[in-house]
């Protein structure tokens, strides 16, 4: 597939198949995906590749601290966690609104809401799930965040390329200790976002969800040009 075709056709994907991705696939898109831009060469990556009954007992932890109403404590605190304000909350809203028609959720219905968070605690039911972490000697630096965006970006279109879906979500390690426990990530990695990455179940009502995005007029300024 063309660079600027899985660009433009890339989106959060909330539905998937059971199948699961072949090691080989996603050993080759992480292998390509380190070509991502690193600052100084740094390459502040690490990943955890995870699948069969890791994953799913991954899965059933992260619903069981949801069920018992836990607290979320990220080792990096996500925009999903902080109150939003101005445009960026009308494009939230906008966002959840046109996502939960397509579910038929309404806003007064919690329990669907309730189901829905469950939903993707459980990684939108992906096969796999990779995640992001640095070590802690360098988690504090900015560029090295930007990094992580970066790669993290890239694996998601190096997926397209393969017939794959992906969601990027920070949802994966609001518990971090749980997801160290049960994957053997040592204490000295910090845990940056998790991303599923699957088979599409485009059938599933979600997936026809195609976010908007800003008139380019709106968001560039232009000087000597």
């Amino acid at each position: 597939m063309e660079l600027i075709e899985a660009i433009k056709s890339r989106k959060s994907i909330r539905g998937y198949k059971s199948t699961p991705v072949p090691k080989e696939i996603l050993a080759e898109i992480l292998e390509i995906a380190t070509r991502a831009p690193s600052s100084l060469n740094t390459q502040p990556w690490e990943f955890t590749v995870l699948g069969g009954g890791v994953l799913d007992d991954l899965k059933n932890a992260l619903e069981q601290q949801f069920l018992a109403r836990a607290e979320p404590y990220p080792d990096f605190r996500p925009e999903s966690l902080m109150p939003l304000t101005g445009i960026y909350r009308r494009r939230q809203v906008e966002l959840a609104i046109e996502l939960y028609q397509l579910l038929g959720i309404s806003r007064e219905d919690k329990e669907k809401r309730d189901q829905w968070m469950l939903k993707q605690l459980r990684a939108f039911d992906a096969p796999n799930v990779i995640i992001v972490s640095l070590d802690e000697a360098i988690s504090s630096s900015p560029i090295a965040m930007f990094n992580l965006g970066a790669v993290t970006q890239t694996i998601a279109l190096l997926a397209v390329n393969f017939g794959l879906g992906t969601c990027i979500q920070g949802a994966l390690v609001y518990y971090p200790d749980i997801v160290r426990r049960i994957t053997g990530i040592p204490q000295s990695k910090k845990l940056a976002t998790g991303i599923a990455i699957g088979y599409p179940d485009w059938d599933f009502p979600a997936n026809k969800l195609q976010s908007t995005r800003e008139p380019l007029a709106n968001i560039v300024t232009w000087r000597g040009i």
